[in-house]
């Protein structure tokens, strides 16, 4: 597997992240855990969601 693009790393899980709370989807502990290590480089990224109606 390729390393991710280092610049849009933090971005894209953020989004990611904000896709799930959005719609509400559910998250397994695998996941949780999973997006929990790869955020961790990540300090203070800004989390913006908009719910859907």
């Amino acid at each position: 597997m390729a390393a991710p693009y280092e610049p849009y790393h933090c971005q894209y899980l953020t989004d990611w992240i904000a896709t799930k709370l959005r719609w509400q989807l559910a998250v397994d502990a695998a996941e949780r855990n999973t997006l929990s290590e790869a955020t961790a480089p990540c300090p203070n990224q800004p989390i913006q969601v908009t719910f859907a109606r």
